[in-house]
Formats: C-alpha cells, sequence, structure tokens
C-alpha cells in the first residue's frame, strides 16, 4: 500500500500536513473524510524514504492512549468517541494518529477494540491485545487500561534507572580507552626512546610495556575493529540459531554481577504481568503461554512452557514452578500461599513489588561502586606506565652515586 505526504484542510480552515498509507486517492480522501479533514494537495513517496523521517511510536505515547482510554471508558464515554477524541490530540504525532485513525475504522467495520488493536503488532503486543480482550469480556475495560498504565510507567521507570547505571560506566569506559590509546601510541613510545638511550638492562614490567605500546602502534585498528566485530557476529549467530540463543541467555542469567539484576527484573516483570492477565480473567495456562514473550530470555521463556506443561498435567501451579528450577524459592512460597488462599494475583503483586525493590537497591549500589572502580582502573594504568618508566631513571641515577 503507497504512502502519501499530504496537506488538508480542517474545519476551522487550517493547513493540516501529514502522511498516511492509503490504497489510492480516493481511500486517501475518505480517510482523510473521516478525521474531519479536506484533502488539498498530496504526493506519493515511497514507504522506505518515508519511515526515515517517521517518528516511532514509544512506550510514553501507549501509557498516554492507555490513560486516555481509561479516563474516557471510566467517564461511560463509548470506545469509540474516546478514540475520536485521541485521534484529534495528535496533530503533532502523524504515525499515531494514522494508527488511532485505523482502530477507528476498524471498529466501525464490526471489530473490537482488542481484535483493532492485534492489527498493530509493532505497537501493542500479544499481552497488551489479550488483557484488552479479557477486560471486554469481564466489562473491567477501565481497569484493564488503569493496570495496563501503571505497569507501563513502572517498566518506563526501570528503563530510566538501567539506563542511569549504564550511562556513566560507558562514559568512563570511553575516556579510559581514549586514555590508553594516547598513552600507548603517543607518549610511551618517547618515553621508552628515552629510557634506552640510558642504557643498561630494563625490567620486566619496563618491557612488557614497551611490547604492548608496539601492539598498540601496529595493530590499534585491529584492536579498534575486533570488539565490534565479535559483537556482530554474536548478533548474528544468536539470531540464525535458537540453541545459541538459549546458551546465550542462560550465561547472562549466571554472569557475575549482571545476572543477578538481571534475573531479579525478569521476575519482576513476570509477577506484574501475570497478576494482570489472571486478575483480568486470562486462564493460568494461558498467562504462561503469554508470558514466554514478555521474557525477554529463552532460557525462562522454557521454564515457563515447562511449568505450563506440568499444570497441564494437573500439577499444582506452585509446584510446577519450583520444578522448572528458575524460580527462586520466595516466589514459590509465594504462589503456594496465594494458590491457598484464592488470591494468586495478590500474592504475584507482593513478589514484583519485592523484586522491584531489590533492583532498585542492588542498581543504586552497583551505581555507587562504578565510580571508584573506573577510577581504580585508570589510577593502576597509570601507576604501571610510570612504575615502568621511573624505575629504569631512578636505577640509572643509583647507579651513577655509586
Amino acid at each position: 500500500m503507497p504512502h502519501y505526504l499530504y496537506k488538508a484542510m480542517d474545519a476551522a480552515g487550517e493547513l493540516v500536513p501529514g502522511n498516511m498509507e492509503a490504497a489510492n486517492v480516493p481511500d486517501l480522501e475518505l480517510r482523510l473524510g473521516r478525521m474531519g479533514l479536506d484533502l488539498i494537495d498530496y504526493t506519493v513517496t515511497r514507504t522506505r524514504t518515508l519511515a526515515l523521517g517517521r517518528r516511532k511510536v514509544t512506550r510514553a505515547d501507549i501509557i498516554n492512549f492507555c490513560f486516555h482510554m481509561e479516563q474516557m471508558t471510566g467517564a461511560g464515554v463509548p470506545v469509540l468517541e474516546g478514540l475520536g477524541d485521541l485521534r484529534d490530540s495528535m496533530e503533532q504525532h502523524p504515525r499515531f494518529r494514522e494508527i488511532i485513525t485505523s482502530l477507528i475504522e476498524s471498529i466501525e467495520g464490526g471489530s473490537q477494540l482488542s481484535q483493532a488493536l492485534q492489527a498493530h503488532p509493532e505497537v501493542f503486543d500479544r499481552t497488551f491485545t489479550s488483557l484488552v480482550h479479557a477486560g471486554e469480556q469481564s466489562g473491567r475495560i477501565t481497569d484493564v487500561f488503569k493496570n495496563l498504565a501503571d505497569s507501563l510507567k513502572w517498566q518506563d521507570e526501570l528503563a530510566a534507572r538501567t539506563r542511569k547505571i549504564l550511562t556513566y560506566p560507558a562514559v568512563v569506559a570511553v575516556v579510559v580507552i581514549a586514555v590508553t590509546f594516547f598513552l600507548m601510541i603517543y607518549l610511551v613510545p618517547q618515553l621508552t626512546a628515552f629510557i634506552r638511550n640510558m642504557g643498561g638492562s630494563l625490567p620486566l614490567h619496563t618491557r612488557a610495556l614497551i611490547f604492548v605500546s608496539g601492539v598498540f602502534i601496529r595493530w590499534w585498528h585491529v584492536i579498534l575493529a575486533a570488539p565490534v566485530l565479535a559483537w556482530l557476529g554474536l548478533r548474528w549467530r544468536l539470531r540464525r540459531s535458537g540453541a545459541a540463543r538459549r546458551r546465550w541467555d542462560a550465561l547472562l542469567l549466571r554472569a557475575w554481577l549482571v545476572g543477578p539484576v538481571l534475573h531479579k527484573i525478569i521476575l519482576a516483570r513476570f509477577a506484574t504481568y501475570f497478576a494482570l492477565m489472571y486478575a483480568a480473567g486470562i486462564p493460568v495456562l494461558e498467562c504462561l503461554r503469554l508470558s514466554e514473550g514478555i521474557a525477554g530470555n529463552r532460557a525462562v521463556a522454557e521454564g515457563f512452557k515447562r511449568a505450563a506443561q506440568l499444570i497441564a498435567e494437573g500439577a499444582s501451579v506452585a509446584s510446577a514452578f519450583q520444578h522448572t528450577g528458575i524460580f527462586p524459592p520466595l516466589v514459590v512460597r509465594m504462589l503456594k500461599v496465594g494458590e491457598t488462599t484464592g488470591a494468586l494475583d495478590r500474592a504475584l503483586r507482593n513478589v514484583s513489588y519485592f523484586y522491584d525493590r531489590e533492583v532498585k537497591d542492588m542498581t543504586d549500589r552497583a551505581q555507587a561502586m562504578m565510580e571508584p572502580a573506573m577510577t581504580v582502573i585508570l589510577g593502576l594504568l597509570l601507576g604501571w606506565i610510570m612504575l615502568s618508566v621511573l624505575g629504569p631513571v631512578y636505577d640509572t641515577i643509583g647507579n651513577i652515586r655509586l
């Protein structure tokens, strides 16, 4: 379907530029007419060229969508009218406005909101659409949108904390690498030339420094390109091989410092969404099937699949999770309590709260450790260079005094 760059006029007589997919020009006019716009001019453009300049639908946009729909449905406004109001407020976001228009057209054609959302999996994933469908069936669509907004806000805060942790060490690492290249390629060769002119035998750490400096001078392009090529090769391998991706994901869960934080993040996300789905009336087996997609880790997703198989064979939820081997005793214990009391969703929310707090504490501690760790690394590097350079100088001065 071609894309059109258009200029249209609204009811107030103001020009509204934008872009939209349409089968042909009459279809474009029909779509704009449903938005209350009259087509003035248009240009056909290729999809690839247009996609480069299109604004992506972010998590903040979806949070705003959930909040708006929660307010509208809670006030008794029909879904179609609520979507129309939201579409009219999207002048600055043509891409999302286009998606909302598509939702309106699908609902006008007889589809439910959840069915219309399924036509845009790049924006609304399976878990999102399943929760909306469960809310439609149970009559609790307002609660579903509220819970979705809260959950997406929690994910946004978690992503912000993760970026905050990674930004500082990334900047410091770049500085350390730049300083290392400067020292090894420019400064050390000048100092080693001075040391060699003094004569005498050089200590082992000085010879090691000269050797490392030579490696940097001869192979600097390889040193810079090797990590990039290794990362690209690893990504290609993980995309092509499911077994390699499974082993890599399992290795990440066991990695020092990173593994425990990642494991708790996955468990907190699972507990949050499982509680949402279970409270919305989605069966346990369907909750586990959808949880495979939100895990983001192949090893954990296979654990969900094994748990679903055990539950289908008659095992309890707590017993099935215990036998997978990837859920800690806290999760199993809370699930057992939730099954006994009939409040499984509340128990999972407690698990989510506990792990969310642990992740926050662990990330704060990790961030506090990053600065002294990077300082120590840079200090050791400079100390090695100074010792290797000044050591022979002091030895030569000592020999002169003798």
